[in-house]
């Protein structure tokens, strides 16, 4: 039975309930998914926390500073329960997520020992690939099809049935991939009836992760881009998502220095402080630092990254402060570091009278430990966007992205403080609670 809200613009909010198993669809079973994988099934069995998790551990404000209501987000809004969720998806490599898992090296050998059993019934299907959009590594467990479309089809045919086969109520898909050359939409991506037609002519600019995108959203799946490929950022795409009316969005799970720079640079605005430069450089060893290592699919990275400080910092409206500045990006592939990414900031600064200063930020961190909780999120939060009728590019989680999708002719908004104000408020008002502006006033009247 679904639940009725007014929301605060005065809409009726119906939301369809979590009922049965939610199958999850994770294109690409490398580190970050078999983490998620490992992450949420030791949590079901209570071997482990679901730490940086705000649907499993983050709470929301409701009403006045004062009323003392912060409920869980899971008790506030109606999500899926860890123990619904059903795991699926498709690798070039033929490895359960047990091997797969032990060869990406995040996990150590007592949490992988504990999750044997499971992690070895999670088999992935056979990939699409294209050796031009990734080329640093070789496929040995791929489909084959005469067309584009073939392959798109037989997508559409693995979704149909590993929803029949573990007894799905509802799907979810979430890019987990390796990222993909640099490409800016084309002509094939102009229209939904260009995109259907490139398929069937194997236009060779579209890319293995918009067949599945376009697999999905005929599916009625809704689709979250983890990397920062052009995927479902075109109007072929976001036509095909409100055509179907199913939720869409992207791109590029923010984890480890990007998310360091939307904490950090927020701050310096605030505080009105100038930045001459930021240099970014990263060492990191696991199978996206070996894509990365490939220039064209760096290029797909750094424009995903350079975005972030301009758009929070404005140097169009602080020209003094920001119309200068040097910010470089570099990701050097270093095989010993494997998953435990090294990102490193030098951050040249200038206050009153214009006296310089620096700040050093040495992030040792483990990039597939911070994406997994977003893998999660991301599921859960599409799924209930898909039960309150939420359709098209789903803004209110640009939490989560380094490069947020936003409608055409928007800016993206990249300070995390307020994006997860916008994410929250959006709670709200699918519940009908009156949204937070903090303003205040009402305790001093």
């Amino acid at each position: 039975m679904s639940q009725t809200t007014t929301g605060t613009a005065g809409k009726t909010v119906d939301i369809r309930p979590a009922s049965g198993k939610l199958g999850i669809l994770l294109p690409g079973m490398g580190a970050v998914a078999t983490t998620f994988i490992a992450g949420v099934e030791a949590m079901r069995r209570g071997i482990s926390k679901p730490i940086g998790s705000l649907t499993q551990k983050g709470t929301i404000r409701l009403g006045k500073r004062t009323d003392g209501r912060s409920p869980l987000i899971s008790e506030f809004v109606p999500l899926s329960k860890l123990e619904d969720i059903v795991f699926g998806g498709w690798d070039l490599f033929p490895d359960d997520a047990y091997q797969a898992a032990a060869k990406a090296g995040v996990l150590s050998k007592e949490h992988l020992d504990q999750l044997k059993g499971f992690l070895s019934t999670v088999k992935p299907m056979t990939a699409v690939f294209d050796q031009s959009y990734v080329k640093k590594l070789t496929a040995t467990h791929a489909k084959k099809g005469r067309t584009k479309k073939d392959l798109a089809d037989q997508v559409i045919e693995d979704i149909k049935t590993f929803k029949k086969d573990n007894g799905c109520e509802r799907l979810v898909m979430v890019w987990c991939g390796s990222t993909e050359v640099y490409r800016s939409p084309s002509a094939v991506h102009a229209s939904l009836a260009a995109f259907e037609k490139g398929l069937e002519e194997s236009d060779p600019e579209i890319a293995p992760s918009q067949i599945y995108a376009y697999a999905a959203l005929k599916s009625g799946v809704p689709y979250a881009n983890g990397a920062p490929n052009l995927t479902v950022d075109t109007p072929a795409l976001m036509e095909l998502a409100k055509k179907n009316g199913v939720p869409i969005g992207g791109k590029d799970f923010k984890t480890g220095q990007t998310l360091m720079k939307t904490i950090l640079a927020p701050g310096f605005k605030a505080r009105l402080l100038g930045v001459d430069g930021w240099y970014s450089t990263n060492i990191l060893g696991n199978r996206d630092g070996e894509v990365l290592d490939d220039p064209e699919s760096f290029k797909s990275k750094e424009v995903s990254k350079l975005g972030v400080l301009e758009h929070i910092l404005q140097p169009h409206l602080y020209p003094e402060l920001y119309g200068h500045m040097h910010h470089v990006v570099r990701i050097n592939y270093y095989p010993p570091r494997g998953d435990n990414k090294e990102g490193w900031d030098n951050i040249d600064i200038f206050g009153w009278m214009g006296y310089p200063m620096q700040i050093k930020i040495d992030f040792l961190c483990r990039d597939s430990i911070l994406a997994a909780p977003i893998v999660l999120d991301l599921a859960l939060f599409m799924d209930l966007a898909q039960r309150c009728g939420m359709s098209g590019i789903q803004e209110w989680l640009s939490f989560y992205w380094k490069s947020p999708m936003t409608a055409p002719g928007l800016y993206p908004e990249h300070d995390l403080f307020i994006q997860l104000m916008k994410l929250k408020n959006t709670l709200r008002h699918l519940r009908g609670e009156e949204l937070i502006t903090h303003l205040g006033a009402e305790y001093y009247d």
